[in-house]
């Protein structure tokens, strides 16, 4: 891999690691070492590594901030592509707004909102990118993302990159093409409305509030652990459980928030693990209800 790394700031990629702990880089500082890790700079950057890696026929995987993200243990084979920074532009266009995949669906919430513009506050809490926003449909406060796209630039497996419109991305709950056909998000357009830049930034702290007052922001976390089933709510579930606190190694269930998992210190993706499958097991015995995971789970265990 350090040959490949050599090629890789040779073209001029120059944020790239070998051996580099993907704790680091998720916001439940969990995950084992990714052979390689590439930071692209721009999209033109992104381009060349993944011609780069094709070339050398080795695996290849994507990364946002690391949020909804559990790396196993002993971390990911071949090149993981972190799409964040070097991938941030915003332009808006009238009551349409054009973003990077890299950009902070927290931050697009907050700056959207200053210029008058509604219909992103739901993204308020959402820690990740646009990109991983996109991947997963992303939602909260009764929304989601497909509701707001108009479309999003892929760069798929091949090279070659499309633009994709809301009803060719396939959007269910938690859910899109992506999550069956490979490809890197590279930016999305939204549609929002006008509407009052004060209201808005009320409904966000409002939301914020929330949010601190019940979830467990403190401790590292990767949001929601399990989908909500239908006509109910994972966390409701989980407390009637009697699971609120339990506790398997350094992972355990938030005594804030029953549906956030959290890393108590020295947790490892085996310890969250274990933890996920007690808690589907205790909800399908006390329940008949199969608590599907939310949170993505890569890497080798």
């Amino acid at each position: 891999m350090k040959k490949i790394a050599d090629e890789l700031m040779q073209a001029g990629i120059e944020k790239v690691w070998t051996d580099e702990p993907l704790a680091n880089h998720t916001t439940w500082r969990i995950g084992g070492p990714a052979d390689l890790l590439i930071q692209p700079k721009d999209k033109a950057s992104l381009q060349k590594a993944l011609q780069i890696i094709h070339r050398h026929e080795i695996p290849w995987s994507v990364i946002g901030r690391g949020s909804n993200l559990l790396v196993r243990d002993r971390g990911i084979r071949g090149a993981v592509l972190k799409v964040a920074e070097g991938l941030s532009h915003c332009e808006f266009r009238g009551e349409e707004v054009c973003v990077g995949a890299g950009y902070s669906m927290i931050r697009l919430a907050v700056e959207t909102g200053k210029m008058g513009l509604t219909g992103m506050e739901f993204a308020g809490g959402i820690p990740g990118t646009v990109g991983g926003a996109v991947y997963m449909n992303a939602g909260a406060h009764g929304s989601d993302l497909s509701r707001i796209l108009i479309d999003a630039e892929i760069l798929f497996e091949n090279g070659e990159s499309k633009v994709l419109s809301n009803e060719e991305l396939s959007f269910s709950y938690r859910t899109s093409l992506l999550q069956k056909q490979k490809g890197i998000v590279l930016e999305a357009r939204f549609q929002l409305r006008k509407g009052d830049s004060e209201e808005i930034a009320a409904t966000l702290a409002a939301n914020k509030e929330r949010r601190r007052n019940t979830q467990p922001l403190q401790m590292p976390c990767a949001g929601s652990v399990f989908r909500n089933p239908p006509n109910d709510h994972a966390g409701r579930l989980i407390e009637a459980a009697g699971l609120k606190g339990y506790q398997i190694g350094g992972a355990q269930v938030s005594e804030k928030h029953s549906n956030f998992i959290v890393n108590c210190g020295g947790a490892t993706a085996a310890d969250v693990l274990t933890l996920i499958t007690h808690v589907r097991s205790t909800i399908l015995e006390k329940n008949g209800i199969d608590l599907h995971p939310e949170v993505l789970v890569v890497g080798e265990g």
